[in-house]
């Protein structure tokens, strides 16, 4: 069916896009009302009959997202978020779930068909589907940390101490971590996920010395820490968290958490002319909290994981979501007020 002759609005917003050095057909009007990142033509108009400047900017903004036929992917989540409609938190929410199913998706397994339960046979199939979630799969020798702090130590410049592992991608957490995505928590257990961390960190004996003593303690106190993991039903856990969540809080994690990534886009394409922008990112707890875990967020699929899990540590992690929106903050502060380069103070890291 041939798509109907383009109105005289949608025109006049082609026409005042055009003002604006970019380019949209009333074909790609339509796909974006569609997909709800538009609004409806009879709500495009101001009082006075003229386009609301917001239409305007926004379909500027979908038009550089799609230049050369670029797909919109994660971004397309933003708007979503910002408008915070019950039509739009629910493709929100398809969205995030999508993302985080995935993984599964492309090893050929249905999460509805994870077998749960404590049973030998239970346990033995989902040791089969963590493996079938890492074939193929190539670990690189490096995170993007230790990209960093490779390419810091050749130029000379000294960065904070690491406060994790050196390289989340080491095969002795990725294994694990497909067991936990699978599983749960209890099918790695307390013991086993620790003795991945210290294969990887032989540095980090004092952590870990610090987090056995914090789980022993809350053992004696009747507290299951483990329980209490974003990761304790695995990835149908945090499904779960994204299906359950109010409409306005999800829409509030995507925001925060896009926000912070594009601000961190931002600063780190500013630090190849300051490093110190660098030091002071990396000096703070969720450098390693969210930063190198899951702040950098690639176009396509990886991006889209990354902000899915962010979200979900929105979500569920009790202060996770203070401690991003102090971050935002200070990452604005370097962003308008560039920090000058200075010696490296270790006791100074350490306090921070």
């Amino acid at each position: 069916m041939p798509r109907k002759k383009p109105s005289r609005l949608e025109l006049a917003l082609t026409v005042e896009v055009e003002r604006y050095g970019h380019t949209v057909t009333p074909t790609q009007l339509e796909r974006w009302r569609q997909r709800l990142w538009l609004p409806r033509t009879k709500y495009w108009r101001d009082s006075d009959g003229a386009i609301r400047p917001e239409v305007v900017k926004r379909t500027i903004e979908l038009a550089m997202l799609s230049a050369q036929g670029r797909r919109i992917g994660w971004a397309g989540w933003v708007f979503w978020a910002i408008d915070d409609t019950p039509q739009s938190a629910a493709r929100l929410r398809d969205a995030l779930l999508a993302a985080l199913k995935r993984p599964l998706e492309r090893a050929g397994v249905d999460i509805g068909q994870v077998p749960d339960g404590d049973s030998d046979e239970a346990f033995d199939a989902r040791e089969q589907i963590a493996a079938r979630l890492l074939r193929n799969r190539h670990s690189p020798r490096q995170d993007f940390d230790g990209t960093l702090r490779a390419g810091a130590a050749e130029a000379g410049f000294e960065l904070p101490p690491s406060r994790s592992v050196p390289n989340l991608f080491h095969p002795a957490l990725t294994v694990p971590g497909a067991r936990m995505m699978v599983g749960g928590v209890g099918d790695v257990g307390f013991e086993g996920l620790m003795e991945s961390w210290e294969a990887t960190w032989p540095e980090g004996t004092e952590t870990f010395d610090r987090v056995r003593a914090a789980h022993r303690e809350a053992a004696l106190a009747g507290v299951d820490l483990m329980a209490q993991s974003p990761m304790a039903a695995g990835l149908l856990g945090l499904m779960r968290a994204v299906e359950q969540a109010d409409d306005g809080l999800l829409c509030s994690a995507v925001r925060a958490c896009t926000k912070a990534s594009g601000t961190l886009a931002i600063l780190l394409s500013k630090a190849v002319g300051n490093p110190e922008i660098v030091r002071q990112l990396m000096n703070h707890v969720m450098w390693d909290q969210w930063a190198r875990v899951g702040g950098i967020v690639p176009a396509g699929a990886a991006g889209e994981a990354a902000i899915a899990l962010s979200a979900v540590q929105y979500l569920l992690i009790p202060g996770w979501s203070d401690d991003l929106y102090r971050y935002q903050a200070f990452m604005d502060g370097l962003l308008h007020h560039s920090p000058q380069v200075r010696p490296f103070s270790r006791e100074a890291a350490e306090e921070a």
